[in-house]
């Protein structure tokens, strides 16, 4: 098995950055009926993926960070994805609305992340499932679970272009 190093906290900053931009130029091509279509009944729409990637950041890692930050080994309670997900009622949003949503709380989080003093990596938190976790491991986190939810996003409007190819999905026999 190979190790890897874990990133400083001014790469994690950049990724960020980068996983904004990524999401602010989807988000700002698509159409709002694309932003609200599900795939299938129980699957996220491009919009309820953004708006699980803002309460993660919001409740998980900005959130959870400055509260490592402010107190001695705090407890870090979990959250119920799927009631938050239903009060925010996501689906129904301007998708612009959504992406200013973000894109305040991110820069906000990346202004966070790029004042990070390295002591300040290795402070540590109780959360209530997964047990001690410092500053540096919800950084990585952090990473993670954006670019899984971004994927899921980009599949999305995968999904929404696919009947709309014609023998153009052809290709996908030759992938």
């Amino acid at each position: 098995m190979s190790t890897t190093k874990p990133f400083d906290s001014r790469t994690i900053a950049g990724l960020l950055a980068a996983q904004l931009a990524c999401v602010k130029g989807e988000l700002e091509s698509l159409p709002v009926d694309a932003c609200r279509w599900t795939p299938s009944p129980g699957e996220w729409s491009v919009n309820e993926a953004l708006g699980h990637i803002i309460e993660s950041e919001r409740r998980g890692f900005n959130g959870r960070i400055r509260t490592i930050l402010a107190e001695e080994m705090p407890a870090l309670p979990g959250w119920d994805q799927e009631v938050i997900a239903g009060e925010r009622r996501d689906a129904e949003k301007d998708p612009a609305a959504l992406l200013r949503e973000f894109e305040s709380l991110r820069t906000e989080s990346i202004a966070l992340v790029s004042g990070l003093r390295p002591e300040q990596l290795e402070r540590k938190g109780m959360h209530t499932q997964v047990g001690e976790i410092s500053v540096r491991d919800l950084l990585h986190e952090w990473v993670h679970h954006d670019r899984n939810h971004v994927k899921q996003l980009l599949s999305v409007v995968q999904e929404y272009v696919w009947p709309n190819m014609g023998n153009c999905r052809r290709f996908a026999e030759f992938d």
